[in-house]
């Protein structure tokens, strides 16, 4: 009618209000399959079960890994540094992924690593596949020394970055961009010479250079979990022989160093080999020949 204002007389369109299900609706399957992954992970974690943490390890290489390229990155913590956060609703899956990471940390320890992370993931995954002949162990006392160095690189990269805010420092001491399939000639040599040296160095990366390591195993002091240890242990050195991480130290289990990769609690709950439950077996029989006393 004339006269009559137009509906919209600026030329704009009303918006539609976004709803749960536009934001969910492309992110269901993502977090479906991570949830499911973590549920799996979990489940071989704490049925300690070699068979479904080699299958464990299979999902985190070719899912984490390849599929989406969900790790925790150095560039995660500088995110925190800054206070960046992706925006949550747009990103349940990111922070299904981080969170889990946290709280199974300060639960257990350093579960992500021996789990969850695709690079230690295919690194460990190397064991299956290799001659223990290949392999060189490094001497103990050298051993310690080099762990440290991933704490110490962990502190140079953030004081780089809180100096520069380069983001880009990630690709000179992270190898996970493999999983991008992306890099320059030199990335990829470095890569190259680093798998190289991690056939006959076990875990080379993930013990003495991952700073990502390096923060969760500092985030690993406030675990509430610890590894039983028996008594024995004092003066036993069999789990501290078959740990590949050098994280045992006679009694003691150096919690920035364990992946939670299972191998010593397998070996103490194994009542043929443990040296403790051979001694309970042992003193249950010397009891049980005894000569009985005559009762007076």
């Amino acid at each position: 009618m004339l006269g009559q204002p137009a509906d919209d007389p600026w030329g704009f369109e009303e918006i539609a209000a976004e709803t749960w299900a536009d934001i969910l609706g492309p992110q269901y399957l993502d977090i479906a399959l991570l949830a499911a992954f973590l549920a799996f992970a979990w489940v071989s974690f704490s049925r300690k079960s070699v068979p479904l943490k080699l299958v464990t390890f299979a999902l985190a290489i070719g899912y984490m890994g390849f599929a989406k390229s969900y790790l925790i990155s150095i560039t995660n913590i500088f995110g925190i540094l800054d206070w960046n956060w992706p925006v949550p609703k747009y990103n349940i899956a990111w922070y299904l992924f981080f969170g889990f990471t946290v709280v199974s940390t300060i639960l257990w320890g350093r579960l992500y690593c021996g789990r969850i992370c695709a690079y230690g993931a295919l690194t460990q995954a190397l064991d299956v596949v290799l001659p223990d002949r290949w392999r060189f162990d490094v001497p103990r006392g050298m051993e310690k020394r080099a762990s440290l160095i991933k704490f110490g690189l962990l502190a140079a990269v953030l004081g780089y970055y809180l100096l520069t805010h380069d983001l880009l420092i990630y690709r000179f001491v992270e190898p996970f961009w493999l999983f991008g399939l992306f890099g320059t000639t030199a990335m990829w040599l470095g890569v190259a010479a680093l798998l190289l040296v991690t056939v006959f160095v076990r875990n080379v990366y993930c013990r003495f250079l991952c700073p990502v390591g390096a923060t969760l195993g500092l985030l690993s002091y406030l675990t509430v979990f610890r590894i039983k240890r028996w008594s024995e242990c004092n003066t036993c050195t069999m789990c501290q022989k078959t740990c590949q991480w050098g994280a045992i130290e006679g009694p003691k289990i150096l919690v920035t160093e364990c992946v939670r990769c299972d191998d010593c609690e397998r070996l103490y709950a194994d009542t043929a080999k443990c040296p403790h439950w051979r001694i309970i077996e042992y003193n249950s029989r010397k009891i049980a020949y005894l000569p009985l006393q005559p009762v007076r």
